[in-house]
């Protein structure tokens, strides 16, 4: 019976009443009351259905307008992605984090939450601790922007396209920034999903300069394989299909709100994978340094933004 509510549930963020925020608590309410379907493996179900789901929203996507988008904002993404690591690296010093454990929480922070720490943790020969708690961390912080950040865009009267760069520089993973985009409007959920992968794309450089400086540190450490999401690769892909065959733009729109929807069952299932256990090993120092890092880019780009507008 349980099982079967939990499926139920799930089934309800298929339809065009469920929003990401809701289906995001209500997954984890459903997991706090026991509802959880046992032995499933939801991590490895998310991966590949966020993953779908952002490949079918880039045929929704015109190809000039990314490009264009994309070189507006580079100085943002690029100022972003160096003053974090830098400020993870001092505060990281301050606070007496471990020095990978630190690397860690910066780099999903600077450019891509958990994608981020998932390939650079490899680079670095992160130990599996030094990965979980980096990972505990910015899940945490990835479950309330998605909820917190349309409430500060609609407090402030942010415009769509303000808020989806915001999303995109601010928030970690892509999950969340394309759930607390869809929140704020169609607009923004492009915007901000656009940039986030243009800004997802520096996790080859990072991962290799990191590879390289480890392994110079380090001179018998092994030599380590970094690979580009495959995700990333499909989004291209779908806007240059976009792009080369507009004349069927009316099936790209359909993929694009069915990719859309499928967001909303993946932050249901996010929600479910959460417990108090997983919250609270997100604590002490380590915490604390993810939530000043976040803060810093997040009010700094925000400021940006505000001044340029």
């Amino acid at each position: 019976m349980q099982v079967a509510i939990f499926w139920l549930l799930l089934l309800s963020c298929l339809t065009p009443w469920m929003s990401a925020p809701v289906a995001l608590v209500m997954g984890f309410v459903a997991t706090a009351l026991g509802l959880h379907p046992g032995p499933v493996a939801i991590t490895s179900w998310v991966k590949q259905l966020l993953g779908i789901a952002i490949v079918a929203m880039g045929f929704g996507v015109q190809l000039q307008a990314a490009v264009s988008l994309t070189g507006s904002y580079l100085g943002l993404i690029v100022a972003s992605i160096v003053l974090t690591l830098v400020a993870a690296w001092l505060l990281g010093r301050a606070f007496r984090v471990h020095p990978t454990t630190s690397y860690l929480i910066g780099s999903g922070t600077a450019i891509c939450g958990g994608s981020a720490i998932a390939a650079i943790g490899p680079a670095i020969h992160a130990k599996a601790d030094q990965l979980a708690l980096a990972m505990a961390t910015v899940f945490t912080l990835n479950a309330v922007a998605l909820v917190v950040f349309p409430l500060i865009g609609h407090a402030l009267d942010l415009d769509q396209h303000t808020f989806g760069v915001w999303a995109a520089i601010a928030i970690h993973d892509t999950s969340s920034v394309v759930g607390a985009a869809q929140a704020y409007g169609n607009e923004a959920l492009q915007v901000a999903t656009t940039l986030k992968l243009a800004r997802a794309l520096w996790i080859v450089p990072l991962a290799l300069l990191s590879a390289w400086w480890y392994q110079r540190m380090q001179p018998n450490a092994g030599r380590v394989k970094v690979s580009l999401p495959w995700f990333i690769v499909g989004y291209v892909l779908a806007m240059l299909v976009h792009y080369v065959w507009p004349q069927f733009t009316p099936a790209y729109d359909l993929l694009f709100h069915g990719g859309k929807q499928l967001l909303v069952v993946c932050l249901f299932l996010i929600g479910a994978s959460m417990s108090w256990t997983k919250l609270k090993a997100a604590g002490g120092a380590a915490l604390l340094l993810a939530v000043l890092l976040w803060l810093l880019i997040g009010a700094g780009s925000l400021a940006w933004l505000l001044l340029a507008s």
